[in-house]
């Protein structure tokens, strides 16, 4: 089914990597959305006003509010899909996100509303008289809920969107919770134990636990959450196949929304290189990874590779440095030597765990440096970077 509405309904749709390709995925999956939400809805809604299940109202609810969340989906998709512009110059995409806040908040309103429904039935419950078809419409609800996961799931992955992913995980949720209400019916049925208003409460909470997550999924990318590792990976492999990269460091990834990610990037090469062909390198470079969708800026950082002398000191600084801290990294290393001492300058990327602050990271390194070889009168003059790209 999934794939006989994809090829029916999203034209080029092979091309998932283009921004407009993936909002007609996004605008197929929230229509779909919309109009499965409304049809089980109304359905349940209209089955538990009728026989006065509140269980049953508040699954119907929930799904109506689903229906209202798909709605913002298709809103987000549309505005994330403009183009750049002055005000905006790294594009809209980022909407998709806020549109995902905003799917968060209705949710924990309808949770909030149906605390307070539920409450009151515990506190004054009704016997709800059986129907047979509020139990096809449950059971019914439970399989389009349950293909609507897949369906969501699917096509979140094909285009990468958290957006769609979460919306697959609601739809999850609702399987759960719709078969509760079921098995509240049915047991209230054969047992005579009203849990009519408990089995409403269970569900509000279950939605409002379901809001705080969708908020804190959508806050994170938001407010800048680290790169994805598998990318910065991908990122850093690639640039190692380069002739003419001798290192890579000061790698940050800024993300601003799906298919939209801009990055910079030092890369090490020979100082003895032309300037010129080491600058076509960074050109070739920025090039290759605009063509398959990440916006890259390289600086060039000039390493040299034919002093021994240097080149022993550097190893030793680097081993020295390292055993302050896991995850501390050294770069741009020169050597500067006057009359009384020796400049060390380089700089240092620091990992967001580390426990030192910079002034206490700096003495240690002078401490360590100096104790390589006292007689050197080594002084360091080091600068801190933070390290955005971790590995773990």
């Amino acid at each position: 089914m999934t794939e006989f509405l994809v090829r029916r309904l999203v034209r080029d749709y092979p091309n998932t990597k283009d921004p407009e390709v993936r909002t007609r995925y996004g605008r197929m999956a929230g229509l779909v959305g919309v109009a499965c939400n409304l049809l089980l809805g109304g359905g349940k809604a209209l089955i538990g006003a009728l026989f006065g299940s509140i269980s049953v109202l508040a699954d119907g609810i929930n799904n109506l509010s689903d229906a209202t969340s798909s709605v913002v989906t298709l809103i987000g998709f549309k505005m994330s899909s403009r183009p750049a512009d002055k005000e905006h110059p790294f594009g809209h995409a980022r909407m998709e996100y806020v549109s995902g806040l905003v799917v968060a908040m209705l949710i924990l309103m309808v949770g909030f509303s149906l605390v307070k429904t539920s409450f009151g039935k515990i506190l004054h419950p009704e016997d709800a008289p059986f129907s047979w078809l509020s139990v096809g419409v449950l059971a019914a609800s439970v399989l389009v809920k349950f293909w609507m996961m897949l369906f969501n799931r699917n096509i979140g992955r094909r285009i990468d969107s958290t957006a769609l992913i979460a919306t697959a995980a609601d739809s999850r949720n609702d399987v759960i919770a719709t078969s509760a209400v079921l098995l509240a019916t049915l047991i209230s049925k054969w047992s005579g134990v009203n849990l009519d208003g408990w089995m409403g409460m269970a569900i509000a909470v279950f939605i409002l636990y379901s809001g705080v997550m969708l908020i804190k999924d959508t806050l994170s990318p938001l407010l800048g959450e680290a790169p994805n590792p598998e990318l910065v990976h991908q990122v850093m492999k690639r640039l190692k196949t380069y002739d003419g990269v001798l290192g890579i460091h000061d790698l940050v990834v800024h993300d601003y929304g799906p298919g939209r990610c801009f990055a910079t990037v030092h890369v090490e090469v020979d100082a003895k290189e032309d300037v010129m062909r080491s600058h076509d390198l960074c050109d070739v470079i920025e090039r290759d990874f605009a063509a398959s969708g990440l916006h890259l800026v390289v600086h060039m950082d000039p390493v040299v590779m034919d002093d021994p002398e240097l080149n022993a000191l550097h190893k030793q600084v680097v081993e020295a440095v390292a055993s302050i801290e896991k995850g501390i990294t050294l770069h741009d290393f020169r050597v500067v030597k006057g009359y009384s001492h020796t400049n060390l300058i380089f700089d240092v990327a620091v990992p967001s765990d580390c426990p030192y602050t910079e002034s206490e990271l700096k003495v240690l390194i002078q401490e360590k440096v100096r104790a390589l070889d006292p007689d050197a009168n080594y002084y360091t003059v080091v600068g801190i970077d933070r390290n955005y790209t971790e590995l773990v």
